[in-house]
């Protein structure tokens, strides 16, 4: 079994973000970390390898500095990373990211596709669906739990406070949860391979089926009108009432906001 993992490197949110004129984020001013449905993905991904013995390939595209993901991923026990950067990819929307990566991915052999559901500096969630129109493959999305049987892959689903149990054959994407796992340690062992595995860096010219038209800032068709950093709550609604009314006051609220 062939695994294709697309991951991404995030701003890590804590120490705040940073972004360029254009509204676009500054990515190379700020710290990074690998997104974390990513990464529960990628986790998925080698649970896959220690059962079955699938060679597990990690994707992302991004500045160069974003090789320190794929090399996180190898520590972990990815057995190659791709990196996918080019100047004329800056500024994609999720159109323009989904077209690079599956443009990317048409260069390797797969059964099975790995995402994240979402990214949190974007949390669109459309980039893995997007992957799998542009490849003509079917998608999973909410992974919660991953099982393989024969040439199919079975998933549970989430959905609201159940879950559905589908099944696709392969090649198949899924867009997997944090919650779908708990992500393993790097091992010394791991970080020392990362860093003698020679990372595979492409570019624009190893993109396969993907026109210049849908590439990086000028083939996205979502533009940011206005970007800022966390909007600081306000001081919320306050009410002095006695305990009855208290209780009629919040019930009240609930059923406004379809809690109740």
């Amino acid at each position: 079994m062939k695994i294709v993992v697309c991951v991404k490197q995030v701003p890590d949110t804590k120490g705040g973000v940073k972004f360029n004129p254009d509204g676009t984020l500054d990515r190379g001013a700020m710290l990074a970390i690998m997104n974390p449905d990513d990464k529960a993905g990628l986790e998925a991904a080698l649970r896959l390898k220690d059962e079955y013995g699938a060679e597990v390939t990690v994707v992302t595209m991004g500045l160069p500095k974003a090789e320190e993901v794929l090399r996180e991923a190898i520590a972990m026990g990815a057995d190659k990373g791709i990196l996918v950067t080019d100047r004329v990819l800056g500024g994609a929307d999720t159109w323009a990211t989904s077209q690079t990566i599956a443009g990317a991915i048409r260069n390797l052999e797969y059964d099975l596709i790995i995402t994240g559901r979402q990214a949190i500096d974007g949390d669109t969630a459309q980039v893995g669906p997007q992957i799998s129109e542009h490849l003509g493959i079917p998608v999973i999305s909410y992974a919660q739990k991953i099982q393989i049987e024969g040439d199919s892959v079975i998933v549970e689903r989430q959905y609201d406070d159940r879950y559905h149990v589908l099944k696709a054959k392969m090649p198949c994407l899924i867009t997997a949860l944090a919650e779908l796992n708990e992500p393993r340690y790097m091992t010394p062992g791991g970080i020392f391979d990362a860093y003698n595995t020679e990372i595979t860096v492409w570019g624009r010219a190893n993109l396969v089926d993907v026109e210049d038209s849908n590439l990086g800032l000028k083939g996205s068709p979502t533009q940011i009108a206005k970007a800022s950093d966390k909007v600081r709550k306000g001081a919320g609604e306050k009410v002095n009432l006695d305990p009855t009314e208290s209780v009629n006051y919040i019930i009240d609220k609930l059923k406004v906001k379809h809690v109740i």
